[in-house]
């Protein structure tokens, strides 16, 4: 498993945990407006952090930690998260997961390891504009589908999140996500916040008027939406 960076303390990650997040390289999607480029765009290039490094560093810290966050990049991209996984969670911690979604199958064995607390899921845009926004001309969106149900009806605790961008996101989008994830029990609106890091730095973000405006009308179909990233 290439590591490729350690946060070593948050209390944003996890909702409710103080948390330690391990990133990791390499997605299946090119979304154009991601904040973590250089692990999507360049991941081989970046040094690895080594594994016993990073177990030590989590030995250290039982009794300080609850969880651990691992995200990217994407995660099941890499057929090893599973023993990642295993050996985190035989250390004591809470494991939550982030992913894109396109890899249902695996999520699947995951779930029924009892290798994850909390997942979230990243809902790129309406079915209609999934594969633009995901930079995945070639997208089966089957996969994305499966894994939403899968989310639902694991009994784990999960979110759902957009990052919204003006550009991408239209307001018939957003409607068609809440009619997609109705009765979700955790939905995040994430304002889209440029960076240094972004592979396409052209995109602008909703004000927070309009994202509580977006909000009160997805609420129709899914009444815990929470926004982030705002100031």
């Amino acid at each position: 498993m290439e590591i490729k960076g350690l946060a070593k303390t948050t209390l944003l990650d996890y909702p409710g945990h103080i948390a330690a997040t391990l990133f990791v390289g390499g997605c299946q999607f090119k979304c154009p407006f991601c904040h973590n480029g250089s692990l999507v765009t360049k991941a081989e290039s970046l040094p690895d952090i080594p594994l016993e490094e990073v177990y030590a560093f989590l030995e250290k810290r039982k009794g300080i930690l609850d969880g651990i966050c691992i995200t990217g990049g994407e995660p099941t991209f890499h057929p090893d998260l599973r023993d990642l996984l295993y050996d985190i969670k035989n250390m004591g911690y809470l494991v939550k997961l982030d992913t894109n979604g396109y890899d249902p199958m695996q999520l699947d064995h995951l779930f029924k390891e009892e290798l994850v607390d909390y997942v979230a899921m990243d809902i790129k845009n309406s079915q209609e504009k999934y594969a633009k926004t995901s930079g995945c001309p070639d997208l089966d969106l089957t996969r994305i589908k499966l894994s939403v149900d899968l989310i639902r009806d694991s009994g784990l605790d999960y979110e759902f999140r957009t990052t919204v961008v003006k550009e991408l996101h239209s307001i018939d989008d957003m409607y068609s996500i809440a009619r997609w994830l109705e009765g979700a029990n955790s939905y995040y609106l994430q304002s889209y916040v440029p960076s240094e890091d972004i592979i396409m730095p052209v995109f602008s973000s909703y004000s927070k008027n309009e994202l509580m405006a977006i909000r009160a009308l997805m609420q129709e179909y899914i009444p815990h939406i929470f926004l982030r990233g705002l100031d």
